[in-house]
């Protein structure tokens, strides 16, 4: 299943039809629940009878509802579970469930396999009902107890008829050791089980005062009265008393843990001592010691997936593109060829470049072109991180390791373990923490906070920045070291403004992206490209999207109007490169006025027509209704001037 191959029968090949028929019937006939997933239209495609009889739907129901009908509940684990299932070929969960036709869930195990069908990749799963199993074991347990429960009763009755000496021959064959002792203390039976747990001989046991031979000592050594131990109780108060976790000692001096019980022996109404049982457990003490251990570094690895799986979570809803940079400008055709180059190799990556330009994006395509593409890429915004809490972001730290540290907590830096780890805005990061840093990224090596534990990871680091590190550290407000170990291979991202005919190919791009989320189409008119391109977009790609959203928004009867601010920037350069030729510096009152003789000017060519295609806001680059409330707030009149 997990290689993918597709069964193709030759019609002209009898075995052929009758190889594809018997495995087309095996699917339907198969009595475990069986579904065909579609990931891509996050359908069933196909069931077997199994798994319409589960559901309570008929076969087409469950092929025309979306999947949400279904494991609505579990949404998101189950994309995580497809994804998991693509990538590797099968995957398990059992943290599912599924909706029934009576509107009741049931908890289910969900097993699923990758294979291909008619070129389309798809996911076979496999259906368990939890509630089902559960129900099953349970009745085994039942009929389990009735059958021991008559076999136990015969087993009674038939020592009850054997007599005294069958009795005495049962109680010397037993696994657990068995003593008794009179009123006195004095033992007067003791079975070969205990006689060999204590090393002991009969002589040595029998009409002794047994505390003295096997409890004396507690098991840190100190004096156990004999007036304090349960074993004698049991003669006093006639009740019986137990010993959950006490020590005995053997004839050679050494201790084990025991458990016991005393029960007192009662004749006509009086007390005549008292039996006891007990047992090594040191084997089971040894066992819980393996199990907790085992536990905690379950816990361990729950709390790194928990930690994995809300990470992927949260990334899960960016939307992911192998590269996904569009453009056919030089330059980044040139960035594209350095992507291209250092995704073959680990070296470290310092990506620069002004705010908006997509240096994260860069990032993304660096890690989908490199050997580690199948493992995180683990994204830090150190600008985001407050300062007491970037070194137990970065490593980790343990429970109680400071005030608020409820349990131990993997750090960024273990989660990327294999992959990729992206520091953006790498520049923040305090002057104090980067000597740590610099020591995992030399000797590939952490300590969690509040942790001695020296921890080993293999991480692969991409960082970026808008400010000039290199000038930053020679005003020691960076460290050189860390920046040359950083500045391996350097990448700088150019601004939009230098990157000539991209800018209509992403405005294209993220139109098309804001009208599929609204199920519309929208264009840009050649005036609308002509404003884009004139413009010098100070926040780079990030506002051009935002502007172009904006529009989407704003659109009135799907035509889109494209709102850009006044370019100050362009308009101060052009200013002051007259007042280079003039030498003539402009105040605000002059600015104000050719930004009103401008308006005046496009509203006289169109005749004060503000509205529709050709109008003055069109021509002036913005929406008719910021345009009508210009001409209200500076007082224009048709005809003045």
């Amino acid at each position: 299943m997990r290689s993918g191959k597709v069964y193709k029968a030759d019609p002209n090949d009898d075995w052929s039809k009758l190889a594809y028929w018997m495995r087309n019937d095996a699917f339907e006939q198969c009595p475990i629940p069986l579904m065909l997933l579609d990931p891509l239209i996050d359908k069933y495609v196909d069931c077997n009878i199994a798994a319409s009889m589960l559901l309570g739907f008929s076969r087409q129901q469950i092929l025309d509802m979306p999947i949400t009908k279904i494991h609505g509940r579990e949404l998101g684990r189950l994309i995580v579970f497809s994804e998991q299932t693509l990538t590797q070929g099968n995957a398990t969960s059992n943290l599912m469930t599924c909706r029934l036709a009576n509107g009741n869930h049931i908890p289910v195990d969900l097993n699923a396999a990758r294979t291909v069908i008619n070129n389309r990749e798809l996911l076979i799963v496999a259906v368990k009902d939890l509630s089902e199993e559960k129900r099953k074991r349970e009745q085994n347990e039942v009929d389990r107890i009735a059958r021991n429960g008559i076999l136990e009763w015969k087993h009674l009755q038939s020592i009850f008829q054997q007599g005294e000496r069958e009795n005495l021959l049962m109680l010397t064959s037993v696994g657990d050791g068995i003593y008794c002792v009179d009123t006195d203390g004095l033992c007067t039976f003791i079975n070969p089980a205990a006689k060999r747990l204590l090393g002991r001989s009969d002589d040595e046991v029998l009409g002794q005062n047994i505390h003295y031979v096997h409890h004396h000592t507690h098991e840190d050594g100190s004096h156990y009265p004999v007036e304090e131990c349960p074993i004698y109780a049991a003669i006093r108060d006639g009740v019986v008393h137990e010993g959950r976790q006490e020590v005995f000692w053997r004839h050679d001096g050494s201790p084990f843990p025991v458990e016991f019980t005393s029960t007192p022996i009662i004749s006509d109404s009086s007390i005549i001592g008292a039996v006891v049982v007990f047992r090594d457990i040191s084997e089971r003490l040894e066992t819980e010691r393996r199990l907790h251990e085992t536990l905690d570094e379950l816990s361990e690895l729950k709390a790194r997936l928990e930690d994995e799986n809300a990470y992927l979570q949260q990334e899960f809803l960016i939307e992911q593109k192998y590269h996904g940079i569009i453009g056919e400008s030089s330059k980044i055709t040139r960035l594209l060829q350095q992507v291209e180059l250092v995704a073959q190799t680990d070296a470290s990556v310092l990506i620069t470049g002004e705010s908006g330009t997509g240096k994260e994006l860069i990032a993304r395509a660096i890690h989908e072109a490199s050997a580690r593409k199948d493992k995180p890429l683990i994204r830090v915004n150190c600008a985001a991180i407050p300062h007491e809490l970037f070194e137990s972001e970065f490593f980790g730290h343990i429970k109680g390791a400071f005030t608020g540290a409820m349990r131990d907590r993997i750090g960024r830096f273990e989660l990327a373990n294999g992959g990729t780890i992206f520091l953006d805005e790498v520049g923040e990061i305090p002057l104090d923490l980067q000597s740590k840093l610099l020591r995992v990224l030399q000797e590939s090596e952490l300590e969690r906070v509040g942790e001695e534990k020296t921890r080993a990871v293999d991480v692969r680091i991409i960082a970026a920045t808008n400010r000039d590190l290199k000038a930053e550290s020679a005003r020691n407000r960076f460290r050189e070291d860390l920046y040359f170990r950083l500045n391996v291979f350097p990448i700088h991202v150019p601004p939009l403004r230098e990157r000539g005919g991209d800018i209509k190919l992403l405005a294209l791009h993220f139109l098309e992206q804001a009208g599929k989320k609204i199920g519309k189409q929208y264009r840009l008119l050649r005036s609308d490209v002509d404003r884009i391109e004139s413009y010098s977009w100070p926040g780079n790609i990030r506002e051009l999207q935002n502007v172009i959203e904006r529009a989407v928004i704003t659109a009135v009867n799907d035509r889109v109007s494209i709102d850009i601010p006044l370019d100050t920037d362009r308009l101060q350069n052009n200013l002051n490169e007259k007042a280079t030729q003039d030498f003539q510096i402009y105040s605000d009152g002059d600015m104000q006025s050719m930004v009103r003789e401008n308006m005046l000017r496009a509203l006289n060519k169109t005749d004060w027509r503000l509205f529709g295609e050709g109008g003055a806001a069109e021509l002036l680059g913005m929406k008719p209704t910021t345009l009508a409330s210009r001409i209200k707030r500076m007082g224009l009149k048709q005809n003045s001037g």
